[in-house]
């Protein structure tokens, strides 16, 4: 079984992992995306320059199916809110299994949600906060009670919606973000910005174009889940 609690998070991600569809041999190195050897991504972000898609990459800790994605499910739904700490230590055990693909990073952001009232149980377990929860001490990491990216005002989900609706909800949510920290430190930054799934990219997208608008000198993606490319 699997030590949630007791065990380092590496050793929690590394045996977790074992009932985790992994991302595939041959995906997009932008995006995470299962692709046919020699072939380009589906994902038309990924075709874009650097400075317009925002994101240098995104890692993903596993494919968005079975398990995990039920009880992604459960933590932003249904606000189960155990999930928060183990799916941190997963996330903070990629990081710590996957050297090379944190170098270099100043500090690591949770996505933020909006979690002044009324806030829906999908917003009461910040990303932020479940790195702290993983126990991450490799990186920079604001306290939960004062992160430096917050969003200042509820906007418009981005589920199930079409792929259109989703860029409209994605700029309204990155335009409603603050930061609060000194702005010396974003300025030059190399961002690992965090958040659960990983679907068109959109929200992330617009939230990496912020912070590099701000100032950050690269915006790197991590998620728990990258969910199938559909077009």
């Amino acid at each position: 079984m699997c030590h949630a609690v007791t065990g380092t998070a590496r050793l929690y991600s590394d045996c977790a992992g074992r009932t985790l569809q992994p991302v595939a041999d041959s995906h997009c190195p932008v995006c995470s995306q299962t692709t046919l050897p020699g072939k380009s991504c589906a994902n038309r972000l990924c075709a874009l320059p650097v400075d317009q898609r925002g994101l240098s990459r995104v890692d993903a800790v596993a494919v968005h199916s079975g398990a995990l994605r039920d009880k992604i499910h459960k933590l932003k739904y249904d606000g189960t809110y155990g999930w928060a700490m183990i799916f941190g230590r997963l996330l903070v055990g990629w990081t710590e299994s996957h050297p090379e693909r944190m170098r270099g990073i100043d500090q690591v952001l949770g996505n933020p949600t909006h979690t002044g009232p009324p806030a829906p149980p999908a917003h009461r377990s910040d990303h932020g906060r479940r790195l702290h929860r993983g126990r991450h001490r490799a990186f920079p990491l604001s306290p939960p009670s004062a992160h430096r990216l917050v969003d200042g005002s509820q906007t418009p989900r981005s589920a199930n919606r079409n792929l259109d609706d989703k860029r409209a909800a994605a700029a309204a949510h990155a335009a409603a973000l603050t930061w609060t920290g000194d702005t010396g430190d974003i300025r030059g930054a190399a961002i690992l910005l965090v958040d659960d799934v990983f679907t068109s990219g959109s929200q992330l997208q617009q939230v990496a174009l912020r912070l590099r608008t701000s100032g950050a000198a690269d915006v790197r993606g991590l998620v728990l889940a990258r969910v199938p490319w559909s077009g």
